[in-house]
């Protein structure tokens, strides 16, 4: 086996990470929630796989990721985690399961990765949470942070829009991002701000940054399967490109089996027994 082939079937590992940013290697990331696609993802040679509370919105529909539970991220990162050979697994730790309270932060990481078999969780915020990451992190559980947009927060900001643009803000991300790498976390991910900001941190930091509406000068990518392959297409912000259009194809697929079935064209006398 050559050393690039064992590269890319080699298990991506949070330490993997790390060199890769070291190397200048890009890292590429996209949400699963389920084994089907998760299969899909890794198989085409993804990095890591996030299992984001995104699953609240698409795959449960549900106008936030609010409403998920610590419970139903579990069933999602387990379903993500039997899928996959190659790509680091991280799973969301949801609203409510590790804000104001590090014990019961600790207490739901541990479920996560027992239950799931996940390589890492992530949490949103800065200096507001530090305490519950120092207590995760002292059980030995790798930690992605998440800072900028972050949609659990969504009642405090108001709306959705580009974060960290005013001074004082964007000195408080540079602040609470170098306090996510003194405490331990092994990457942050940047949610939708100014690209100038976020080149910035990753050039500060020594963990990998990956972005998500932060501009190209970040060590990786991350968006929602549902949306870079378009079977979602009522969302449409700058920083997602859209890499198929499923919903029309799929609703074309079914309106043809209607029509199939109405015909009494499905199944023929190949297709039965």
């Amino acid at each position: 086996m050559s050393a690039a082939t064992d590269t890319k079937s080699k298990k991506v590992t949070t330490h993997g990470f790390i060199d890769m940013k070291q190397r200048g290697e890009k890292i590429s990331m996209l949400t699963s929630y389920d084994y089907s696609m998760a299969r899909i993802v890794d198989g085409a040679g993804i990095d890591a796989i996030l299992v984001g509370d995104s699953a609240s919105n698409v795959m449960a529909g549900w106008d936030t990721t609010l409403p998920i539970t610590l419970d139903q991220m579990i069933y999602h990162g387990a379903s993500v985690v039997r899928a996959v050979k190659r790509a680091l697994v991280v799973v969301d730790l949801p609203f409510g399961t590790y804000q104001g309270n590090s014990k019961e932060a600790l207490n739901s990481a541990i479920r996560v990765m027992k239950e799931t078999g996940a390589d890492a969780i992530k949490i949103e915020g800065g200096e507001e949470i530090i305490e519950s990451v120092q207590r995760i992190l002292s059980a030995g559980i790798p930690i992605m942070g998440h800072l900028g947009l972050t949609p659990q927060s969504i009642n405090k900001f108001g709306t959705f829009a580009v974060r960290a643009t005013e001074e004082a803000e964007a000195r408080k991300l540079v602040k609470d991002a170098h306090l996510l790498e003194e405490a331990g976390c092994f990457a942050v991910v940047l949610e939708k701000i100014p690209a100038t900001l976020a080149a910035q941190v990753a050039k500060e930091l020594k963990i990998p940054v990956i972005g998500i509406g932060a501009g190209h000068d970040v060590d990786g990518q991350v968006l929602v399967v549902h949306d870079m392959l378009g079977i979602t297409n009522e969302f449409s912000p700058r920083f997602l490109r859209r890499y198929h259009h499923l919903y029309e194809e799929i609703s074309g697929a079914v309106e043809a089996y209607v029509r199939d079935v109405k015909a009494v064209d499905f199944p023929n006398e190949k297709e039965q027994y």
